[in-house]
């Protein structure tokens, strides 16, 4: 196949291999400027976290904002942390070894490792947008990152274990085969708009990296590992290094769902969500509006199914969360620099959810 993004410029810095990222311009600006969204959710939540945690008699609405952050930090902070882990090996991975690892983009072969990537990779929605924004910068291509991104957020073991005890097995196996299906064709149709340059392809693919064979190159890579306390701390610098850019907007996300969580209580899913189709749009609405991590979407994705009755809703809400939430749409147009790529997210995968969800609905 043509790689869309160098055939006719061969010999760019990309093409041989540098180490261009996403980031590199302001880098080479040599302006430091304070991450004002960084710092500033970062202080907000952990004062309001304190504040739960004090003996203080706190008003009904800031008892409610703390304890949603307090909540929500205690549930997601060990998949941020796995992540931030996963950043920091991937940075010490040759780009090479993982492109050949993922295959080559935009082929069925490459979408179909990047989503089984993702399915078998144990992290939360956050955590695993770490690590396919970080994949994104060592040359994957746009279809297997969405791929990858798609197929991640809930289909973990230690989640597929909660949505069986919760939901059947029947109906989880069905869901992760679902979603697998739309985050396969998502790919496909990512990089075919990068193929007919309606989107930006990535910069950062070496040309030809993905034929060298896996064997030495792996082997070489554990040959260079070296276990030592400046190697550990080595690993942590870069795991936070590359993780910054999610970790603005996953706090920021901490601080707006607490505000909803404080004011929009998650129990009338249940009795407005229904099995019809203006239930599948306000379920839709608020996948959008709550930014919850895949282990706060799982427990009222089973609420929708056994409570509500309507397994389209519990399945549009996983998923329409993957494909609208705004801490993603925001990582991905900051990582790629394209309002218009990160927007294509939701347009891309957004209707297909929404016809699955009907005839599951009609089904269950």
């Amino acid at each position: 196949m043509v790689d869309h993004c160098h055939s006719e410029k061969p010999d760019t810095p990309a093409a041989a291999g540098s180490s261009h990222s996403c980031c590199e311009a302001d880098a080479q600006s040599g302006k430091s400027q304070a991450d004002f969204l960084l710092w500033g959710s970062l202080s907000a939540c952990a004062v309001l976290y304190l504040l739960y945690l004090s003996p203080l008699a706190l008003p009904q609405w800031l008892m409610h904002l703390s304890h949603g952050v307090f909540e929500l930090l205690n549930t997601m902070w060990w998949g941020v942390a796995l992540g931030v882990i996963f950043v920091g090996l991937l940075h010490f991975v040759p780009q090479s070894l993982v492109a050949s690892l993922l295959g080559r983009g935009g082929t069925v072969t490459g979408i179909l490792r990047a989503t089984a990537a993702g399915v078998f990779l144990d992290l939360c929605s956050h955590g695993i947008l770490m690590v396919g924004m970080k994949l994104y910068q060592k040359g994957a291509s746009l279809g297997q990152v969405m791929a990858f991104l798609i197929a991640s957020p809930w289909n973990s073991l230690s989640l597929t274990l909660v949505m069986i005890a919760l939901i059947g097995l029947p109906w989880t196996l069905a869901f992760i085969v679902l979603s697998m299906v739309i985050a396969v064709i998502a790919g496909l149709i990512f990089d075919a708009l990068v193929a007919r340059k309606r989107l930006e392809c990535n910069a950062n693919t070496e040309v030809g990296s993905d034929a060298n064979p896996i064997g030495p190159q792996f082997k070489q890579l554990l040959r260079s590992i070296q276990v030592t306390p400046q190697a550990f701390a080595e690993l942590g610098r870069q795991g936070l290094k590359g993780s910054r850019m999610v970790l603005r907007w996953l706090l920021f996300g901490v601080l707006l769902a607490s505000v909803i969580r404080a004011f929009v209580p998650t129990e009338i899913f249940a009795e407005w969500f229904g099995p019809t189709f203006v239930g599948l749009l306000l379920t839709a609405v608020a996948a959008t509006i709550i930014e919850v991590c895949s282990e706060g979407s799982t427990p009222i994705a089973a609420d929708l199914m056994n409570r509500a009755r309507a397994p389209g809703n519990s399945f549009l809400f996983l998923m329409a969360g993957v494909a609208t939430d705004y801490t993603e749409i925001m990582v991905i147009k900051d990582t790629m620099k394209s309002w218009k790529t990160a927007l294509f997210l939701p347009l891309v995968v957004l209707p297909q959810v929404l016809v699955v969800a009907v005839v599951l609905n009609l089904a269950g």
